[in-house]
């Protein structure tokens, strides 16, 4: 008899997170589900367990240190273990250089690349005894830095290099590393402010006919990942974008500053 997998999944509340969790649902996955939004984590919660999925939901921030650890000693004190993690939180700081702080690249690095870790770290022993997956959850512009997303795209390059030695430090204990690089994808990212605001009536400043609906990305996610994939790149437009940023960078460079000319800095809170 086969024993359902336990997938910890953070940032679950919405987007990427909660597709995810619902991708697994449908599998027979044991869901523990992370958020700092209980009131939309509690209501995915009602609408999953509706359908007989086993789920947990954790009021949970990445940037303060145990909040994972707690979900962690919670499943294992009542005798099980992790065996797929998504680190998944994340949100963007936008803006040009000159017109960012240092706290705004603090802000977004305590996020995107140390809550990683923190989740990362704080998961690691059960996956070890479970041997099981970690999932890292990047972007394109881990691949190719745009105009006014030096902050993200930097937290982003972060990711991918942290990705690529964790296969290496990690294969001795028995825990596969994925990497996920989505390009634009239907989520609340680009409707968050430089302090992780989130503003509902904010139109999404990507087109309707560039981004990718949240479902379609995710079923391509959790594919890769079931095959053991060492990177995800999601969206045909993300391929094609990391294609020729690693074959034709020059041309990448040359494409993004005549994109971006003239074009007005992002709002930023």
């Amino acid at each position: 008899m086969v024993t359902a997998p336990t997938v910890l999944i953070t940032g679950a509340s919405s987007g990427i997170g909660a597709e995810l969790a619902r991708a697994y649902a449908a599998r027979g996955a044991r869901l523990l589900l992370l958020a700092r939004r209980r009131e939309l984590l509690d209501l995915l919660a009602a609408d999953l367990r509706a359908r007989g999925t086993q789920v947990s939901v954790y009021e949970a921030d990445v940037t303060r240190e145990g909040d994972v650890a707690r979900v962690v000693a919670d499943v294992q004190g009542h005798g099980g273990q992790i065996d797929l993690v998504f680190a998944n939180a994340g949100f963007g700081v936008a803006g040009a250089v000159q017109n960012l702080t240092l706290d705004d690249y603090r802000r977004q690095f305590e996020t995107n690349v140390f809550g990683l870790l923190r989740t990362v770290y704080e998961t690691l022993d059960t996956l070890r005894a479970a041997r099981g997956q970690l999932v890292l959850i990047g972007s394109v512009a881990g691949h190719v830095a745009a105009p006014n997303a030096s902050a993200y795209a930097g937290s982003k390059f972060a990711v991918r290099g942290l990705a690529e030695a964790m296969r290496g430090d990690f294969a001795p204990l028995g825990i596969r590393v994925t990497l996920v690089s989505p390009g634009f994808v239907d989520s609340d990212i680009r409707r968050t402010d430089n302090r992780g605001v989130l503003h509902e009536g904010v139109p999404d400043p990507v087109p309707a006919w560039l981004r990718v609906p949240t479902d379609v990305a995710v079923r391509e996610i959790v594919r890769g990942v079931e095959r053991g994939r060492a990177e995800i790149v999601v969206t045909g437009h993300g391929k094609v974008i990391v294609f020729l940023a690693r074959h034709f960078p020059r041309t990448v460079r040359w494409l993004l500053l005549k994109a971006y000319r003239g074009r007005p800095e992002p709002r930023s809170a």
